[in-house]
């Protein structure tokens, strides 16, 4: 029992309490001046996160690697660069709400921050391992040479000379470009989980200690869930040169709320209503609320558990057909008795009065998972099941994740099946969307996927390039498509979402004047027709507005034409758009009519402002809370 405080309230802690809220990166750990260690503020870092550009200073004790403030700023550098839609490549287009988004992924991750700001319940990536062998090939500003790593790291001495012959770092040029690699985007990738989110990355022994280190200060340790190991090879001992390495890792952080993840079904789906440690008490239980096969007459049923049936029990078509009183030493007051039925569950009474047990929600019917992952307890595949199973839908990529590992990860946080966003910023073959499809198959679920790729090239030499396949997006999103189509074979009654939009990253659509318009001159603003690129579509235009504003660009989409006009229609009003030449008043008013929560048009749509002011005006009149803007 906790007892009462008798004090004022700590000021500075609940100041840096808030702090860790916004900036859990920015929290370190401090001796104060009574030599007590305690939660404080690491201020160098509190500045980089709110500074667009490197900050100066000292540095604590802190994990750190050359880069790692570059890193910070570049998560924090905006950038003016918009996602087009192409929906040649498509699938689905104008009912899907699945996203396939090629591009480098810090990008990426930045263009989805305001419509996608903590909507994200679940985040997989199975990113670089930084093995040696492997590339990177997304062009951070913070990548050195490793003569400029040298030379930040002051490895070298003035005359060039190395400062440590022996034991200086293993492999330092590799690891801190890994580290800042990863580091921008996981700050970027946190902003996107909701509360409740989770993020689940896979990772080996290279760089699993890293990881962990910069999850715990992007998303906090106290937010640490597990490191699971998964059995990923079944190699014999004979193949292996050394140790035999047989398990990878997949650490999994959640955002803030602490969640819990459901592993494997338990066998009991009931449990004893009854607890030993209680007194006795008399529950109710009205017609019909107990499961029960036989009649039972008044009397005492068991002397360790105190129970006495105050009134018979009458069974009827498997359920009690009167009103029945027992007392005994509960565990549930009638309350709870009463709040349980009005679930729709029932009670169950298996041998007699002494055996009543109440059926365990769906969330309780599963215990935890272990941390152990492998195919004996939990069903997951091995790494060689991955290939086979691409091999068999005739898509030749080598080092995919099993599905059965992302279902797993999946169904452990979203067994509610809710319409959940799954985002992977480090795609792949799109084994994540796979998995996705293929669980909303097995439950009914409506979960959504986000799946981000770099159109990296294929060599020349591979399976996949003699297939084809001149890129991993080109592997992805025909992955999608067979997967799609043999899930949909499989599951013929199941209503099931395996479409997706593909989007691009692309620069913007404005011209470059449009960022600084006070370099506009006399003369260039006499020849100047738009502002916007000559080559964008009014789709380019319209889902740039929707990231811009805030939007989901997931969301269905309609057109009409009114007065030779074409009005775009986002989620019944989320969003209306003309991006005409010259609208005229008949559209706008068609337009205000429909009441909308956003307009935008074009600022040349209207020849002069009085025309501006006239749309307003009709605003005002029509649809007042409508926030209009143009481009």
């Amino acid at each position: 029992m906790n007892k009462l405080k008798f004090e004022t309230p700590d000021m500075v802690t609940e100041n840096i309490d808030k702090i860790a809220a916004l900036f859990p990166s920015a929290i370190t750990e401090m001796r104060g001046e009574d030599g007590e260690i305690r939660r404080g503020v690491n201020f160098e870092v509190l500045k980089q996160l709110l500074s667009r550009d490197v900050v100066d200073g000292d540095e604590c004790y802190e994990f750190t690697w050359v880069g790692k403030k570059a890193a910070m700023a570049e998560a924090a550098r905006p950038i003016t660069k918009t996602l087009r839609p192409v929906k040649a490549d498509s699938c689905d287009w104008d009912t899907t709400e699945n996203l396939y988004i090629e591009g480098d992924n810090l990008e990426v991750l930045k263009i989805l921050q305001e419509s996608y700001l903590g909507k994200v319940k679940m985040i997989y990536i199975d990113p670089p391992y930084n093995t040696g062998s492997d590339k990177f090939t997304y062009p951070d500003n913070y990548r050195q040479t490793y003569s400029e790593y040298e030379e930040d790291a002051g490895i070298l001495d003035e005359d060039e000379n190395y400062l440590f012959k022996e034991n200086t770092q293993n492999e330092p040029h590799f690891h801190s470009i890994w580290c800042s690699t990863m580091y921008s985007r996981l700050l970027l990738a946190r902003n996107l989980l909701k509360e409740d989110g989770c993020i689940f990355v896979s990772i080996d022994d290279n760089e699993q200690e890293n990881m962990k280190k910069m999850c715990d200060e992007v998303f906090d340790a106290a937010n640490y869930l597990a490191s699971f190991k998964w059995n990923r090879t079944a190699k014999a001992p004979s193949l292996s040169d050394s140790i035999r390495i047989k398990y990878e890792y997949v650490l999994a952080y959640t955002r803030g709320t602490r969640v819990k993840l459901l592993g494997k079904k338990s066998y009991n789906t009931e449990a004893p209503l009854l607890n030993i440690a209680n007194k006795p008490s008399e529950l109710i239980f009205p017609v019909g609320s107990i499961l029960v096969s036989e009649n039972f007459p008044i009397g005492e049923y068991s002397t360790k558990y105190c129970v006495e049936l105050l009134t018979p029990i009458y069974a009827e078509n498997g359920l009690n057909c009167t009103d029945v009183k027992i007392s005994a030493r509960f565990k549930w007051t009638q309350g709870t008795v009463n709040e349980y039925l009005a679930s729709n569950r029932k009670f169950l009474i298996k041998k007699s009065p002494a055996t009543i047990y109440y059926q365990l929600s769906e969330e309780n019917a599963f215990i935890p998972p272990a941390d152990i992952i492998n195919e004996e307890e939990c069903g997951v595949k091995k790494n060689t099941d991955a290939s086979a199973d691409l091999l068999e839908m005739g898509i030749p990529f080598q080092y995919s994740k099993p599905v059965s590992l992302i279902k797993y990860l999946i169904k452990s946080l979203t067994y509610n099946a809710d319409s959940d966003i799954i985002l992977d910023f480090f795609s792949g073959s799109a084994t994540t969307a796979h998995a996705v499809m293929q669980l909303n198959a097995e439950d009914g679920g409506h979960r959504k996927f986000i799946m981000v790729q770099l159109p990296e090239k294929c060599d020349e030499a591979s399976e996949a390039y003699k297939a084809g396949y001149k890129n991993i997006c080109e592997i992805g999103k025909e992955r999608i498509r067979r997967a799609g189509d043999k899930i949909k074979a499989e599951h013929p009654d199941a209503k099931l979402d395996t479409g997706f939009r593909v989007f691009r990253v692309d620069e913007s659509n404005m011209e470059d004047i449009y960022y600084h318009p006070e370099e506009l001159t006399q003369t260039m603003l006499g020849g100047m027709v738009s502002n916007i690129k000559p080559d964008r579509t009014d789709l380019d235009l319209l889902y740039a507005c929707l990231l811009d504003w805030g939007v989901e660009i997931s969301l269905s989409h309609t057109q009409a034409v009114i007065d030779g006009c074409t009005v775009h229609n986002v989620d019944n009003g989320a969003l209306c758009a003309c991006f005409d030449e010259r609208v005229p008043l008949s559209v706008i008013d068609y337009m205000a009519k429909q009441q909308p929560l956003r307009a935008v048009f074009r600022d040349s749509s209207f020849a002069a402002d009085d025309s501006k002011i006239n749309v307003t005006e009709i605003f005002k009149n029509l649809s007042p809370d409508t926030k209009v803007k143009v481009i």
